[in-house]
């Protein structure tokens, strides 16, 4: 455990920071999951626009680093893909 005051105040900083990244890649993941959800229905349009929603969100969270940059495009390419196949 830290002991120094400063140690106390960074340790207590860190985990707010694990906590705000673990509520970013949750969300992130459950945008995803609408896209296939979408997929799975049928519904091209639905898709299009689940996927328009979870590449803003993969964006932002790549520039803050939650994600690197190639995870986000690899998502973003295969659901687009994805989207591409249905019709």
């Amino acid at each position: 455990m830290a002991n120094s005051p400063q140690a106390r105040k960074r340790a207590r900083q860190q985990e707010q920071g694990r906590q705000h990244n673990r509520a970013q890649r949750s969300m992130v993941r459950t945008y995803l999951k609408k896209v296939n959800k979408a997929i799975e229905s049928g519904d091209q349009q639905a898709a299009r626009e689940r996927l328009r929603e979870a590449s803003s969100v993969l964006d932002k969270a790549s520039r803050k680093g939650r994600f690197h940059p190639n995870k986000a495009a690899r998502h973003k390419s295969r659901l687009s893909a994805k989207i591409q196949a249905m019709g």
